[in-house]
C-alpha cells in the first residue's frame, strides 16, 4: 500500500476530519506513516483561529519542501480552515503545494489526491456544502484501525454565533446537525469496535438540531438516546456555548449516568461590555447563574473554559473582572490566549489597543492564577481513589498507563503485574498531583 504522513494543527473538529481522511484514504490504498521522509502523500489539516498555528503551519511546510525536491512525486496537500480562509494566497506562498481543500471538501480527499496524480496544475477546492442536510456516508469495509478507547463522533458543523474574533463561521459556514439515526449508527458501531466512551463534536454542540435535521430534536434528548446504547461507558461533549446551553441540559448531566462530570464552557471574558464587543450575546450574570445551578446539581463537576485577554479595548480594570470571574468560576483548567487579529472578523477592523506587552503581561497573569487554582484542586484528589478509562501506555517514568477520569483530569497509573490494557477502567489510588496531572497505584 502506498503511505501517507499526517499532521493536525488546531481544535478537536480538525483531529476528528483528519480521522475521517484517514478511513477514506485508507479505502483508496493509503496506510498511515508516521515517518514524513517514508510518504507518498502528506497531508497538513490546519486551523486558522490562531496567528500561532499558523505560523506552525508555515514551519511545517518549510521542512517539507525540500522532500518534494528530492522527491517529485510526493504529493503535499493542505487541509483545513487556513485552505478555506485563504486558498489561493496558500498556492502563491507555497507553489510547490499540490491542492489545497477547505473543511468541506474532507470528503473528496480521494478524488483530490487522484487529480494531484494525474494534473501538473495545482488547485484548490473550498466551496461550501450547499446542501441543507449534514451527512457523513459510511464506507463498506472494516474501519483502517481499531477505534481507541475514546472516539469522536461529529454531530454539527459550522455555527452561527459570528463572535467578532472568530474565524469559524467563515471558514465552516453555517449550522447542520446530522440526522439522529445516523449518529446512532455511527456510536453502535464503534462500540462494537472497542470504543469505551463517545466524545460528541461541534463548534456549538449546544445548538443541535436547529437546522439540518427531517425530525428535529434538541441536543438534550440526543443525550438521553445516546444513554441506551448498549456497552457505552462514558459520554461527553465539546464545545458549547453559554447562550444554548439550557436548563434540560443540565438536568442531563444529573439524570444521565454515562454523561461524565465536566464541561467545557468558555467565557472568554469576565466584563459585560468586553462581551458585547465580541459579540458573545451572553452576560457575566447569565454565564455564573448556569455554572451555580449546574453545580447544585451535579456536585462535584469540573468546569474548563476559554479566555481572551487584550481583546481591543480591554482596560486593567476590566482585564481584573476576568481575573475575578476566573477565580469565582473555579476551572480546573483553561485555554487562555491574548487576543491576536484574524483577517476577515469584524474585529480586525477594531483599532488594537491594547499594547503587545500588556498583552503578554495579561497573558502571564491570568496563567498564574489558573495554575494556582489547578495546583489546589489537585491536592483535594491526594490519597483518595478515582476511576480512570486507560488510553495508553504513559511516558512518565516509573507509570505503565495513562488515562483520565471522569473530571477529564489526565491520569498515569502503575500497573506492576501488567493486569490492565487500553479500554479498561481502573480505580487508581492517588499518590501525587502534578500541574493537571495525576498520578497513582492501580488498585
Amino acid at each position: 500500500m502506498k503511505q501517507v504522513f499526517l499532521e493536525t494543527f488546531g481544535c478537536q473538529m480538525n483531529v476528528a476530519d483528519t480521522d475521517r481522511m484517514e478511513f477514506i484514504l485508507f479505502h483508496s490504498g493509503y496506510r498511515r506513516t508516521w515517518e514524513k521522509e517514508d510518504a507518498d502523500l502528506i497531508l497538513v489539516n490546519t486551523c486558522s483561529i490562531r496567528e500561532k498555528a499558523e505560523q506552525k503551519t508555515f514551519s511545517l511546510f518549510g521542512g517539507l519542501k525540500p522532500l518534494k525536491a528530492i522527491n517529485p512525486n510526493l504529493i503535499l496537500g493542505l487541509t483545513g480552515c487556513m485552505g478555506q480562509q485563504d486558498g489561493e494566497k496558500m498556492l502563491k506562498r507555497m507553489p510547490f503545494l499540490d491542492f489545497v481543500l477547505g473543511p468541506d471538501q474532507v470528503e473528496g480527499i480521494g478524488k483530490a489526491v487522484n487529480r494531484a496524480r494525474e494534473s501538473e496544475k495545482s488547485f484548490v477546492w473550498t466551496g461550501f456544502d450547499s446542501k441543507k442536510i449534514y451527512s457523513i456516508p459510511e464506507i463498506p469495509g472494516d474501519l483502517p484501525q481499531k477505534p481507541g478507547p475514546s472516539a469522536f463522533v461529529n454531530i454539527i458543523k459550522g455555527c452561527d454565533k459570528f463572535c467578532t474574533f472568530c474565524i469559524v463561521p467563515f471558514t465552516r459556514g453555517r449550522e447542520k446537525s446530522r440526522e439522529p439515526d445516523e449518529l446512532y449508527q455511527e456510536i453502535r458501531h464503534l462500540i462494537k469496535h472497542g470504543a469505551k466512551e463517545i466524545i460528541l463534536l461541534g463548534q456549538n454542540v449546544n445548538s443541535y438540531g436547529k437546522r439540518g435535521l427531517t425530525n428535529p430534536i434538541p441536543f438534550h434528548e440526543l443525550l438521553y438516546k445516546i444513554e441506551e446504547i448498549p456497552g457505552l461507558q462514558r459520554l461527553r461533549f465539546t464545545t458549547s456555548h453559554p447562550n444554548d446551553f439550557t436548563r434540560e441540559t443540565i438536568r442531563a448531566y444529573r439524570d444521565i449516568d454515562v454523561l461524565v462530570n465536566h464541561l467545557h464552557l468558555p467565557i472568554q471574558s469576565g466584563n459585560n461590555e468586553v462581551l458585547k464587543s465580541m459579540r458573545r450575546d451572553h452576560t457575566v450574570e447569565e454565564y455564573l447563574e448556569l455554572i451555580d445551578e449546574l453545580k447544585s446539581e451535579v456536585p462535584g463537576v469540573s468546569l474548563t473554559t476559554d479566555i481572551i485577554v487584550g481583546f481591543p479595548g480591554e482596560t486593567d480594570a476590566q482585564f481584573q473582572d476576568t481575573m475575578k470571574i476566573m477565580e469565582r468560576i473555579g476551572c480546573s483548567s483553561s485555554f487562555m490566549f491574548s487576543y491576536s487579529p484574524r483577517p476577515g472578523t469584524p474585529a480586525n477592523e477594531f483599532k488594537d489597543s491594547v499594547p503587545e506587552e500588556t498583552k503578554r503581561q495579561r497573558l502571564q497573569e491570568i496563567i498564574q492564577l489558573q495554575n494556582r487554582m489547578t495546583e489546589e484542586q489537585g491536592k483535594t484528589y491526594q490519597g483518595k481513589t478515582v476511576e480512570v478509562l486507560i488510553e495508553g501506555k504513559s511516558a512518565r517514568p516509573g507509570y505503565s498507563l495513562k488515562g483520565r477520569n471522569p473530571q477529564y483530569w489526565r491520569v498515569n497509573a502503575k500497573d506492576s503485574e501488567g493486569r490492565y490494557q487500553p479500554g479498561d477502567m481502573v480505580q487508581v489510588r492517588i499518590e501525587q498531583t502534578s500541574g493537571h496531572g495525576l498520578s497513582g497505584i492501580i488498585q
